[in-house]
C-alpha cells in the first residue's frame, strides 16, 4: 500500500530523512487512528511538508513497523526516548509525541528525494496521513 505522510517543515524532517540523519518516523495519538495497524513492511511512504501538502518531496520504503498497545505516559516517554537516535525529534515535537497512549513507530530505508511530483492536496483532512491502494 502507498501512503502520503505530512511531516513538520520547521523541523526539516524530510530533509533529515533524505540525508540519512533520521531513519524513523512516529505517529502519536491518544486514540487508535490512521495509520495504526495499516502500515506494513515494504509499503511506500510519500512525504509532503505541512506548509505545502500538494507537493511530494520524498519517498521511502517501510523497513519496520511497531504499533504500540495502550501505553501509560511513562511508557510512551520511554519508547520515544529509546528510539530518539532514529527519530531525531526536536524538543517541541518530542514533547508533542511523548506521553500519547498509542505510538506507531515506522522505520524507513531507501529514502530519496522526488522531483516535482504534485498531488491533490488533502489539507482539509483532520489527519496527517492518507492511504492509497
Amino acid at each position: 500500500m502507498d501512503h502520503i505522510v505530512t511531516l513538520d517543515s520547521e523541523a526539516k524532517e524530510i530533509e533529515n530523512l533524505i540525508k540519512g540523519g533520521k531513519s524513523m518516523i512516529v505517529h502519536a495519538s491518544d486514540v487508535k487512528c490512521i495509520p495504526y495497524g495499516l502500515v506494513a513492511e515494504g509499503d511506500v511512504l510519500y512525504f509532503v511538508n505541512d506548509n505545502n501538502p500538494a507537493e511530494i518531496k520524498a519517498k521511502g520504503i517501510v523497513s519496520s513497523v511497531y504499533n504500540s498497545y495502550q501505553l501509560s505516559v511513562a511508557e510512551s516517554f520511554e519508547m520515544i526516548i529509546r528510539n530518539q537516535d532514529k527519530l531525531r525529534l526536536p524538543d517541541d515535537l518530542f514533547y508533542k509525541m511523548a506521553g500519547k497512549r498509542y505510538l506507531v513507530l515506522i522505520g524507513l530505508r531507501d529514502v530519496e528525494e522526488v522531483q516535482s511530483l504534485l498531488i491533490n492536496s488533502f489539507s482539509n483532512s483532520i489527519s496527517n496521513w492518507s492511504l492509497s491502494a
